[in-house]
């Protein structure tokens, strides 16, 4: 994948895929992000699990240093009585060293990641986050679309997301079942 540069000031972001180098700085990243360990085990149990996409898990650079990180891995979508099952994408997680926040990298890693995603013909990207933030990048409420993503208690209904893609169909509808690396995180 070509790096993609995203101008910021005096910062300049790239943009690339992860390499087997980074696994340490990506753990340190996302640890920072979300102030727990949690997460960071969870990107480990991903890219240990049959649900990992390597090309869909990106980093961001800022002068030789990575200050982002976002993975897109499958999960399951489960038709209405268990019929039929079906691979879906799935953004998470998202995360971006606190120093970096609000400085448009995460926004460059979510548009990267679903072009990315977007161009090998996956029709939607699933993802459990803000409404407030990720609607800006296409996400919409799942609920209305028929798509049903299990939300801790604490989370409000319309933390479950989707973007459709160029590939979307409507009968893409069910109950996405998180793979089993999720186990690492408390809720899923």
């Amino acid at each position: 994948m070509p790096e993609r540069g995203v101008d910021h000031g005096a910062d300049h972001a790239a943009i690339r895929a992860e390499q087997a180098a980074d696994v340490s700085a990506i753990a340190a990243v996302v640890e920072a992000a979300f102030g727990s360990p949690v997460e960071a085990r969870l990107v480990e149990a991903i890219r240990r699990s049959p649900e990992y996409a390597a090309e869909w898990s990106l980093v961001a650079e800022v002068d030789g240093e990575i200050v982002g990180h976002v993975m897109v891995s499958y999960a399951s979508l489960v038709e209405e009585g268990g019929a039929s099952q079906r691979r879906i994408a799935m953004l998470s997680p998202l995360a971006v060293t606190p120093d970096r926040q609000r400085m448009g990298i995460g926004s460059a890693l979510v548009r990267a990641v679903a072009q990315l995603v977007d161009e090998v013909g996956e029709p939607c990207i699933i993802l459990e986050g803000s409404p407030v933030y990720y609607r800006r990048f296409g996400f919409e409420p799942a609920a209305p679309l028929g798509i049903r993503i299990p939300i801790p208690a604490w989370a409000p209904p319309e933390a479950g997301q989707v973007m459709r893609l160029s590939a979307y169909e409507p009968a893409i509808r069910g109950q996405v079942v998180y793979p089993s690396a999720f186990d690492a995180v408390a809720g899923h």
